[in-house]
């Protein structure tokens, strides 16, 4: 049987997102979560999921974090982001952490089965606005290239640099996450390397460059709202 994941807090739009994929497989076996660490939840117990629909926008991350820490975690996992964002420059973000499609929520429902049936054939899906994405290897982006190095990084170390980047030390960070310190070290000095740079100051400073809310207020014009 086929097996979907839903994750987005808002009731009305996992109920649409039901409706579309039931569209495409009718007896479709669905999860949903209103949050990244339920899905990782989800994820965890139960195997072999076809897809996932992730909102970007979720109670408990911030920016591409949860998508990063997905892709991380299960890296086999096609993930489609389903998100209210349409800005051409988040989308092509987005797509360089290797998702297999992009589905706006203004979408019609048939558009969205449409979507769905594409990814599930192979396809990456991006929304018929928007002109025809580049290769990804190609006109990169500072931003789309430190994106890619994040995922780089292993869940483990995704977590220490998460507290990194909150100012914790070494032996915070071990407390935090109960590991030893040298533990630690290693994990700051593997990401350091796939970061490409030399110091937790410079790590925090790159990872800065592609903060979600930032993106979305260059694109948009305005601060991002949930």
């Amino acid at each position: 049987m086929t097996r979907f994941l839903i994750v987005d807090d808002h009731p009305l739009f996992r109920e649409a997102l039901q409706s579309a994929v039931r569209m495409v497989h009718s007896d479709a076996d669905i999860y949903e979560a209103t949050s990244i660490e339920g899905a990782l939840d989800v994820l965890a117990a139960h195997d072999d999921f076809d897809l996932a629909l992730l909102d970007l926008s979720l109670p408990d991350v911030s920016g591409f974090e949860g998508l990063i820490r997905i892709r991380a975690t299960f890296p086999k996992l096609p993930v489609v982001v389903v998100s209210g964002h349409e800005e051409p420059e988040l989308v092509r973000d987005a797509i360089s952490l290797g998702i297999s499609g992009y589905i706006t929520k203004s979408t019609s429902r048939g558009e969205l089965a449409l979507a769905i049936s594409e990814v599930m054939n192979g396809s990456i899906y991006t929304p018929k606005s928007m002109p025809r994405m580049r290769d990804a290897a190609t006109g990169a982006t500072q931003e789309q290239q430190i994106l890619r190095r994040l995922r780089d990084l292993t869940p483990q170390q995704l977590a220490v640099l998460q507290l990194i980047r909150a100012g914790l030390q070494n032996k915070q960070i071990a407390f935090q996450l109960g590991l030893a310190e040298t533990t630690v070290k290693a994990h700051v000095s593997e990401i350091l390397r796939k970061l490409n740079v030399f110091t937790r100051t410079n790590a925090v400073i790159q990872v800065a460059k592609v903060d979600f809310a930032a993106l979305t207020a260059r694109a948009s014009g305005e601060q991002i709202s949930h």
